[in-house]
């Protein structure tokens, strides 16, 4: 007879806990034991314990493998979840193993979980209950996500219709949802509600009355963008460290389209250099929005909505400002499509910017945030579900990384984006902006230099995300090296060729153009592919998405929708015709209260690097793990220096 002990971890929180009975089956390379109950006296697997029990086997079942947790009816209590977080097991010969769960178990059945330690399945190849194992689990998980089109132009998606169908495992946590509901929605909503604003469909009668809803929730950076939003300097700081800092890059040579000539812009550059000269030594740039051509605009309040798709040109001045040079409202040059330019009357060029404004407001929103920053990683998560097993070092690696991605996902399918949702209530027609989306520039390091950027000063969106983007790259490089030790193991490994294939197919529609790749054949494309998915899941979804709220909560900053079309001459231009132009007050409301959604971050805030569930059990993972929340701190402490 032998005696194994085993401890059981219950997860934290009220709900955590089960009253189901729960047996156990341990798996050994010479054998299995009888199932045993696991049971004592009193209260069992409540929140956070960590119980401790003994298990009889008729002989010594060499090194344990697998176990099996069975979850089954107990007396006239019902069916429940059970948040279990790990087993681990002690044989007789004192050897320890770790089984690695942090999953949610519902209803009554059986679950499988191998020992801790990642193993590909090339490494599994002389077990076959260990090969079986990984197959029925990613047959398992393939029914249980399965993909769909929700927009032909979008990445493929989870199959589900609401939040309601998720499994607890891709749930919001009680405490974020509580909070989410209670923090986020309610309170700004009744707010204007009781206000009167969100009824009221007029313009509003002078830039101070925005001031009435905006003062409630405004921030010290808020607060900024109100008092400055009218000036060059800061128009042109928000392309380098707003919310959308992805999209000015260093022009060489004028667009054809857009014809600035010397003589317009001589007065803004200053004395003792030319436009030709400028653009010689580097310090001219470009943001264009051609990719909002042609689409569609709706009526809100009976009125007709209107986009542009303009060119803004911009100059570094010797004092390292990036101030807006010239304006065109459209890709067509001609006598309707003036170029604006600082000198013009006040209200003229302040209108231009507005709709440069506005253009980036959509293309922030919905390319670089929704495509970029949720629907694409929702597809790195999906794929990592369906391909790859718990004990494959990839999935270790990503699980952490793709916590919430389906829930919010789904709230944003359902609640925001479909047709009559808030995004609606805010402009209109919601995303059919996915085009050419590049591997390029989900890469931090390619992307800079695609643009041009490397070295503009006082963007700290660039010095920041690269010292961020180094340190995910050197932490992955290491558990790469852990798992892979040539090339050849990364071009045998099934699993990991059907998760990058989905992942091109199913998020990237299969665009070779894309430049992502659709196999991996070397250690070094799988680091960089894997940087990239971590990168842009954490640092960059935060960086075009936690600060909108602070930079649109002033609305003329950022307006959502704009209520007449783009000037086609010059002169027109008043504070009246501007604020008969701006988004209705009602239509402000709702823009306030979609940032507060989509801004706000309420409860289980998890930074980068710290992950409490230990998917990887191995020392060295553990070691490369901690220098790497150890980089992470510094990195924060020099940022938080630098912000002083």
């Amino acid at each position: 007879m032998a005696t194994y002990t085993v401890w059981v971890t219950t997860g934290q929180g009220l709900a955590a806990s089960t009253c189901s009975a729960i047996s156990i089956t341990l798996v050994g390379a010479h054998g299995e034991s009888p199932k045993h109950r696991l049971d004592h006296e009193g209260k069992d697997f409540a929140p956070g314990a960590v119980d401790e029990y003994q298990v009889p086997s008729a002989q010594c079942l060499g090194p344990i493998v697998l176990i099996r947790l069975h979850k089954e009816p107990y007396s006239f209590f019902p069916s429940d979840s059970w948040l279990c977080n790990c087993i681990q097991v002690t044989s007789p010969e004192g050897d320890t193993y770790c089984f690695p769960c942090y999953q949610w178990i519902e209803g009554y059945r059986t679950v499988e979980l191998r020992e801790g330690a990642a193993k590909t399945a090339a490494e599994d190849a002389q077990h076959p209950l260990l090969l079986q194992h990984r197959q029925e689990e990613l047959k398992a998980r393939q029914e249980a996500y399965r993909w769909k089109v929700y927009n032909p132009q979008w990445p493929r998606c989870l199959d589900v219709a609401s939040v309601d169908e998720l499994d607890s495992n891709n749930k919001y946590s009680l405490t974020k949802t509580t909070i989410f509901m209670l923090v986020s929605l309610v309170p700004r909503e009744l707010e204007l509600k009781l206000k009167g604003f969100s009824l009221c469909t007029g313009s509003w009668e002078k830039l101070e009355d925005i001031q009435k809803i905006f003062w409630c929730n405004k921030n010290p950076t808020s607060e900024y963008v109100s008092e400055h939003w009218q000036e060059d300097s800061f128009f042109g700081y928000q392309f380098l460290n707003g919310v959308n800092p992805v999209v000015i890059r260093k022009c060489t040579v004028l667009p054809e389209n857009f014809p600035v000539t010397e003589g317009m812009v001589a007065g803004s550059l200053g004395e003792g250099t030319t436009l030709r000269d400028e653009l010689k030594k580097g310090n001219i740039f470009l943001t264009d929005y051609k990719i909002l051509e042609g689409i569609p605009t709706i009526q809100l309040n009976g009125e007709q909505q209107y986009l542009a798709a303009p060119l803004c040109l911009l100059h570094l001045t010797p004092g390292g400002q990036v101030v807006p040079l010239a304006i065109q409202l459209s890709q067509h040059p001609g006598p309707d499509s003036p170029i604006f330019l600082p000198r013009d009357p006040e209200w003229d060029w302040t209108l231009a910017k507005i709709w440069v404004r506005l253009a980036n407001f959509h293309v922030h929103e919905v390319n670089t945030h929704l495509l970029e920053a949720h629907f694409l990683c929702e597809v790195y998560c999906m794929a990592t579900l369906r391909q790859l097993p718990m004990c494959h070092p990839v999935y270790k690696l990503l699980i952490p990384h793709t916590r919430y991605t389906l829930h919010i996902n789904t709230l944003a399918r359902t609640n925001l984006i479909q047709p009559g949702g808030v995004f609606d209530k805010v402009r209109g027609d919601s995303c059919p902006l996915v085009r050419n989306v590049s591997y390029e520039a989900l890469c931090l390091p390619d992307d800079l230099e695609a643009r041009g950027v490397s070295s503009l000063p006082n963007y700290f969106y660039r010095d920041d995300g690269m010292r961020i983007w180094t340190a995910v790259e050197s932490f992955v490089s290491g558990i790469i090296g852990l798992y892979y030790q040539s090339d050849a193991t990364i071009k045998k490994d099934s699993e990991l060729q059907a998760w990058v294939t989905e992942i091109f197919t199913e998020g990237f529609m299969g665009r070779k153009s894309s430049g992502v790749p659709f196999t991996l054949q070397t250690r070094a494309e799988l680091i960089k592919f894997l940087t990239m998915i971590v990168y842009c899941s954490s640092a960059r979804h935060a960086a075009v998405n936690s600060g909108q709220y602070d930079f649109a909560a002033w609305m003329p900053n950022t307006p959502a929708t704009l209520r007449a079309p783009a000037p086609t001459t010059k002169g027109t231009a008043t504070l009246r015709s501007i604020l008969d132009t701006l988004p209705a007050v009602n239509a402000t409301c709702a823009l306030l209260s979609l940032l507060a959604v989509v801004s706000y971050e309420p409860g289980d805030l998890r930074p980068l690097g710290y992950y409490p569930e230990e998917h990887f059990t191995e020392t060295e993972p553990k070691r490369l793990i901690a220098a790497f929340q150890a980089h992470l701190v510094e990195i924060s402490k020099e940022i938080q220096q630098r912000n002083k």
